[in-house]
């Protein structure tokens, strides 16, 4: 088992753009598309499950347990009538057996040169509450973003790209689902609306579909890897980066852990 450690003081650099109410989309020509391009089914590799190898792990907290802070939605009233308690914010989650949430993992290289197949279904992203939720997501480039206001006020939605093209679009009540893809990888795509400016989101596109966020308890799963050695890389908002290396063979089973400091 293997752990980095990482001071508090590393910054994770993620420029978050304020939003308006309308649409508005620039392109990017500096960075090579990935594999999968947007809107196709990409290649036809897929994780083999079954004789592949999986590589499990979690994001250990080490210090005291930090006290989230309380949101105020004050000067927003049916965002305060939508919960009966204080909201507290997203950016640090150290579940009670001091590990962290919402920790992007994914491998970062060594996989061999393949063109892997899209999801067809997508991911969903909802704004519920005057809050995103989930509040991490990872996607394939190509793969279908499904965000859906299920709130009685209007929200706006605003990744921050700066590989992808980005954009800014309003959504009202009862609007039907607005679906968004990214052509090229980009981790982690900040995302931020100054209708309500507490609103927090990032977004993994990977080119690959060996990705995960870790979840109440912590813990990641990366299934269906073929042998070989990669490079296994967690994210976080707050925390930054670290990375690991890992060699795995067929139907192996390896642990990575992760450790960050308050």
């Amino acid at each position: 088992m293997k752990k980095i450690w990482i001071g508090a003081g590393v910054a994770f650099a993620l420029t978050l753009v304020g939003c308006g109410g309308s649409s508005n989309e620039t392109a990017k020509t500096d960075t090579p598309a990935a594999t999968t391009p947007a809107g196709g089914a990409g290649g036809d590799a897929v994780p083999d499950e079954a004789n592949g190898a999986t590589v499990t792990g979690k994001v250990a907290f080490d210090g005291a347990q930090p006290k989230m802070a309380t949101i105020d939605m004050s000067d927003k009233p049916v965002c305060v009538k939508a919960h009966t308690t204080p909201v507290k914010s997203e950016e640090v989650i150290v579940n009670g057996n001091h590990t962290l949430k919402n920790a992007f993992v994914w491998v970062k290289s060594g996989l061999p040169d393949k063109t892997w197949k899209i999801p067809a279904s997508s991911v969903e992203l909802d704004q519920t509450g005057c809050m995103y939720s989930p509040h991490v997501i990872g996607v394939m480039a190509g793969q279908n973003i499904e965000i859906k206001n299920s709130d009685p006020t209007n929200h706006n939605i605003h990744p921050a790209a700066t590989v992808n093209a980005d954009f800014n679009q309003s959504q009202s009540p009862g609007a039907p689902a607005i679906m968004k893809s990214y052509p090229r990888q980009e981790v982690m795509i900040p995302v931020k609306c100054n209708v309500h400016p507490w609103m927090r989101a990032y977004i993994g596109v990977v080119s690959h579909p060996f990705f995960a966020v870790t979840g109440d308890d912590g813990t990641f799963t990366i299934k269906g890897l073929p042998p070989g050695t990669y490079t296994i890389e967690m994210v976080h908002e707050k925390y930054g980066k670290q990375e690991q290396q890992v060699t795995v063979g067929a139907k192996d089973s390896k642990t990575v852990d992760f450790s960050v400091k308050s």
